[in-house]
Parts: C-alpha cells; sequence; structure tokens
C-alpha cells in the first residue's frame, strides 16, 4: 500500500498558525465570499469555506446573487468591496454565468485583496520570480502538502499536466524555485508520450480534470502521484483524475481523492486572506 499524503494534517497546521495570529487583532477585516445561483457544488464550497473561516474565528460575510444577476451590478459590487476596509479578501465562486466574463472580473478585482490569485497583476508578479504575499491557492498547496511530508524537489523530475494559469503556470514557478526539474503536458499533447513523461518523472501532478484516465500505465512503484482533478465519473461519483483503487498500492506516494489536495487549498486561501487582512491594517 502506497504511503496516502493526507492534506487534512497538513491544512490543520497552517490554520493552527493562522488562528494563532488573529488572536493578535480585536478586529479583522471580513472575507467576502460571492455565490452567484444556486448550483449545488457552489453551495457546497461555500459552506465549506464558511466552516473553515468559523475553525480559525476569521470574520466573512456571504453575498448571494441570482443566477441571472446582470454585469452591471455584480461588477458594482466587486467596486464596492475593492475599496470598502471592512472586507480583506474578495473570494467569487466560480464558474460565473454567461453573462459574466470571468476574464473582466479577475482583473477588475483589487489586486491586494484577490486573495484566490487570478488577478494578472499578482500573476506576473509570481512569473518574475516574487513569491511574497498572495499565491495562487492549488499550486501553493501542492507545494505545502509536499513540504509537510518532507518530500525534497531539489533535483526531482516533476510531470505536471495542467498549463492554464490557475495551477500548472504557477505551479512551474515554484517548482523551479525548489530546484526542480519540471516538464508541463497539456489536453493537446500525445498520450503516448505523455505515458513515457510520467513514468520517468519521480513526481505527477494530474490536474485535467477528466475522472479516472490516468491508471498504472502512467506510473511506476516509486511514482509521487499528486491528483488534483475533481469530477463525476460514469456512475456518477465524484472522483479525481486517476483511478485510485487501482493505483494506490502500486506506486510510493499518492494524495486521496478526498481528504488531498483541496483542504490545503482552503486553508493556503484562508492564509491569503490573513496577509491580505494584515496588510490592509498596516496601511
Amino acid at each position: 500500500m502506497a504511503n496516502i499524503l493526507k492534506g487534512k494534517a497538513v491544512a490543520d497546521k497552517i490554520k493552527e498558525e493562522i488562528a494563532a495570529k488573529l488572536k493578535d487583532y480585536n478586529e479583522f477585516p471580513k472575507l467576502a465570499i460571492i455565490r452567484i445561483g444556486e448550483d449545488p457544488s457552489d453551495i457546497s464550497y461555500e459552506r465549506g469555506m464558511i466552516k473553515a473561516c468559523e475553525s480559525v474565528n476569521m470574520p466573512y460575510e456571504s453575498f448571494k446573487l441570482a443566477s441571472d444577476v446582470c454585469r452591471d451590478e455584480f461588477l458594482n459590487l466587486i467596486n464596492k468591496l475593492n475599496t470598502d476596509n471592512e472586507y480583506s479578501g474578495i473570494m467569487p465562486l466560480r464558474p460565473f454565468p454567461k453573462q459574466i466574463n470571468s476574464k473582466e472580473i479577475s482583473e477588475l478585482i483589487n489586486p491586494l485583496k484577490d486573495v484566490d490569485c487570478i488577478n494578472s497583476e499578482n500573476l506576473n508578479r509570481l512569473f518574475s520570480g516574487n513569491f511574497e504575499n498572495l499565491l495562487p491557492c492549488t499550486p501553493n498547496a501542492i507545494m505545502k502538502l509536499l513540504e509537510f511530508y518532507d518530500i525534497d524537489l531539489k533535483s526531482k523530475t516533476v510531470l505536471i499536466m495542467n498549463r492554464t494559469e490557475v495551477v500548472g503556470k504557477p505551479l512551474v514557478m515554484m517548482m523551479l524555485k525548489e530546484d526542480a526539474s519540471v516538464i508541463i503536458t497539456h489536453s493537446k499533447s500525445d498520450n503516448e508520450k505523455v505515458k513515457k513523461l510520467s513514468k520517468s518523472s519521480d513526481i505527477v501532478v494530474c490536474a485535467v480534470g477528466k475522472a479516472e484516465i490516468f491508471d498504472m500505465q502512467y506510473f511506476t512503484k516509486d511514482s509521487i502521484v499528486i491528483d488534483v482533478g475533481m469530477s463525476e465519473n460514469e456512475d456518477g461519483k465524484l472522483c479525481g483524475d486517476v483511478k485510485f483503487d487501482e493505483v494506490s498500492d502500486k506506486v510510493k506516494y499518492i494524495t486521496p481523492v478526498f481528504g488531498g489536495i483541496g483542504s490545503v487549498t482552503t486553508a493556503c486561501l484562508l492564509k491569503n486572506n490573513l496577509i491580505a487582512g494584515i496588510n490592509l491594517l498596516e496601511r
């Protein structure tokens, strides 16, 4: 059986540090959580975020908008939150409905309150090698998990199956900072070549968002597998990108589908809000 890289212990450590720091403040700005519509997955994510905030005594406020909210109403809310010092971070749940332009919202959010790190100013800072302040949550969660389990990245070959600005590109920069050798593949990559690259890599980050498409053809007994995907399989059950039941007892390390990277990602978002709040109070 592989060593299971559970996220709970990592997330708990981060949240303990956040809770301890918040005790230094009598009042702290709020995290603004914005949900559009009544999608069950959004409601579930919002509930989890609220629970996480409450676990560390971090102030928050939820804003619930109708699924047919007009563009101007949404933009007005973002602009209000951008300038209101009562709020330290802005967290809109995505994806947005078709009438809302995701790129427009990403660029509108105040970079100092961009706790999900989707504004190009924050991403460009990271791509230029500046790792201070706010960091993209999922890539940061992956790095925190590997650090927690003492998995040294120096000279390791890391395959990242994602080229987005949310996961793949920021993760490349973070891995390079730790002296890893990085390979990146994407949806247009040749599958047979991906298999060869995956089997020859020390660490494989699976983040394509396709249910259970990676089996042992992609790994070896020495593989360290980080599964970031979450989608529904043919039976309607939530699962990752990796066939966990097939792979978990044959590789060296693997993250579980539930209790893996997701909980650490939430903790990293809270850490970003802590940083944003402290910066706001000190300005």
